[in-house]
């Protein structure tokens, strides 16, 4: 049995719908978890004073894991993997040059990730309230969240070795354990809440994180072993190896680094927001990921590995096709997720979140602040995919520059927007009506906490542009670029926005129906209510899209029939993979 289950989770994924479908399919099983993750953190805490020093815990321990750990990451590992092992569809299990590699590269990234973690749990007490200047003069919360934040350094540490390990397992295509790892995160955060935090208050909370990143490491171990490439670590260090990565990877910490900064701005700004607001922040943020994760880091992990192999062989019309199949799948989905998520949003907050101490007034923020954050997932999406496409031909730079400049516009935004809402109580008003937050009552959680979350999609909505005007400055000399990669997905992104406006529209018609039959009081009222205008949304959306003979629609059914389904189907005209 234990044999049976090793095969399975080794067996080997071909193919970038295939691929794809399998993580996506994951990854929506990860986000199930998360999402019952938070409405249980939603349900004992509410948006109050627990779950923000819970969150906060987080900022320095993710701050390390962008810094040091994601100096290994698959993104930067794979195509070195690729030349060491030889991979050409094969891969030489336990090669002498790999092993080589592996080792020293990983010897000191540990021994780096230890010390840096060691010297930033000696100075804590002086980080923290730099960090987190709300909290500064608050001594009980300041050690409360010192103690937390130390016990979460374990956290980027075997998170770093996880991704280590993982871009092994991409190399080979073995997708299913790199998408199941998610999953066991989430579940040790769950049994943390509910088993170690009665026992331990809010460090077991943070006990729960620390076994879920245990076990995301853990899954990667027998595969890794079984090519005989799992690292071993080393005193005398081959520094011309290591050189090579960290030339590569320097500029793609600092891209990471410079997101994490931005949003470790934005949480020192809603440290002065009141009670619940870093809360609010983080389960609105955790709501637009689930799309974000779902296609977005779904298409870009499926395709990162064959756009090395293209870019590697020299075969650059294959590389821009395998491209652009990638951006107009990306945009196909991620649109009307984007639509429906807007038109829908009170009820999938209420659904999710709402229970025991989440009352109806943070239902109402959370939502407003989703809304905001989802103008923004259609672009963090083809973000995501633009940086591998980058990193797969070993360019680090450009992500560099657009992330920089991003989150230094976010940074700005906040700030500005800010001040706006102080300084222009029409502008606050306008944003509050337009989003129906006006008039709160039963939370201390001020609606300027709104401007957060627009300055973050301002500031990736911009990143995202950046990234496509550079893809297409550099490439355009390749392949026909604009017969090949512009006119498609320009054709694909109209028709999946005029179908997506039409298909939100009729979901919004299907909430005002479905008002007059259920009891929105009621959790299970305001789900059906959601539940049915989101599926006459996507009745209509995939209507509209079967009128306009979307391609990307026929690859959908075909892609289901022949790979997933294994049912023979004529394919004649799909696109080359």
């Amino acid at each position: 049995m234990v044999k049976k289950i090793f095969s399975l989770f080794s067996r080997e994924i071909d193919g970038l719908h295939e691929a794809a479908y399998l993580l996506a399919a994951a990854t929506v099983i990860s986000q199930i978890l998360a999402l019952v993750r938070d409405r249980l953190l939603a349900y004992y805490f509410g948006a109050g004073h627990t779950l923000d020093l819970y969150y906060a815990s987080f900022r320095i321990s993710d701050m390390i894991y962008a810094t040091i750990a994601s100096m290994v990451a698959a993104s930067v590992l794979v195509p070195f993997l690729i030349k060491k092992c030889n991979v050409n569809g094969e891969a030489k299990d336990g090669s002498v040059e790999a092993r080589h590699f592996i080792d020293h590269t990983f010897s000191v990234f540990f021994l780096a990730i230890i010390a840096v973690s060691a010297v930033i749990f000696i100075f804590m007490p002086w980080i923290i309230p730099k960090m987190l200047p709300g909290y500064a003069n608050d001594p009980v919360t300041l050690h409360q969240i010192i103690v937390a934040s130390r016990i979460m350094l374990l956290s980027p540490i075997f998170l770093g070795i996880s991704n280590f390990l993982a871009s092994i397992t991409q190399m080979y295509n073995r997708f299913l354990i790199y998408a199941i790892s998610p999953l066991l995160y989430n579940i040790g955060i769950i049994f943390g809440t509910l088993f170690l935090y009665p026992l331990f208050g809010l460090y077991g909370l943070v006990g729960g994180v620390i076994l879920g990143t245990a076990m995301h490491m853990g899954i990667q171990i027998p595969f890794v072993v079984s090519k005989r490439l799992f690292p071993r670590l080393r005193l005398k260090i081959d520094w011309k190896e290591v050189k090579q990565v960290v030339l590569v990877s320097f500029p793609r910490t600092l891209t990471l680094s410079s997101t994490e900064i931005a949003e470790l701005f934005l949480i020192a700004f809603a440290t002065f927001m009141g009670i619940g607001a870093i809360s609010i922040f983080n389960f609105s943020f955790n709501l637009q990921s689930v799309p974000l994760a779902v296609i977005g880091v779904s298409y870009a992990s499926a395709a990162f590995s064959t756009l090395a192999k293209f870019y590697e062989s020299g075969d650059m019309k294959r590389y821009i096709e395998y491209m652009a199949i990638s951006v107009k799948h990306i945009i196909f989905w991620s649109m009307p997720i984007t639509v429906f998520f807007i038109v829908l949003r009170a009820q999938i907050v209420r659904t999710i979140l709402g229970a025991g101490q989440f009352t109806w007034a943070d239902t109402r923020l959370t939502a407003a602040m989703l809304a905001l954050f989802t103008i923004s997932v259609v672009g963090q999406s083809l973000i995501l995919l633009f940086v591998r496409a980058y990193y797969a031909e070993g360019k680090t730079r450009r992500p560099l520059i657009a992330n920089m400049t991003s989150a230094a516009a976010i940074i700005v935004f906040a700030f500005v927007l800010k001040w706006m809402f102080v300084a222009y109580p029409s502008f606050a008003d306008f944003v509050e009506a337009l989003f129906k937050v006006a008039d709160l009552n039963g939370t201390t959680t001020s609606a300027i906490v709104l401007t957060l979350a627009l300055a973050y999609s301002l500031g990736n909505i911009l990143n995202a542009y950046m990234h496509w005007h550079m893809f297409k400055t550099d490439h355009r000399a390749h392949a026909d670029f604009k017969k090949t990669f512009t006119r498609p997905i320009f054709k694909t992104t109209f028709d999946s926005l005029g179908a997506s406006i039409i298909g939100g529209y009729a979901a919004f018609l299907g909430l005002q129906i479905m008002a007059h039959f259920v009891n929105q009081q009621k959790i299970i009222g305001v789900f059906l209510q959601g539940f049915v205008a989101g599926i006459a949304g996507i009745i209509v959306w995939i209507l509209m899209l079967w009128l306009l003979r979307s391609k990307e629609l026929r690859d959908v059914w075909a892609t289901l029939h022949k790979k997933i389904w294994k049912v023979s189907v004529a394919t004649a005209d799909a696109e080359p993979l």
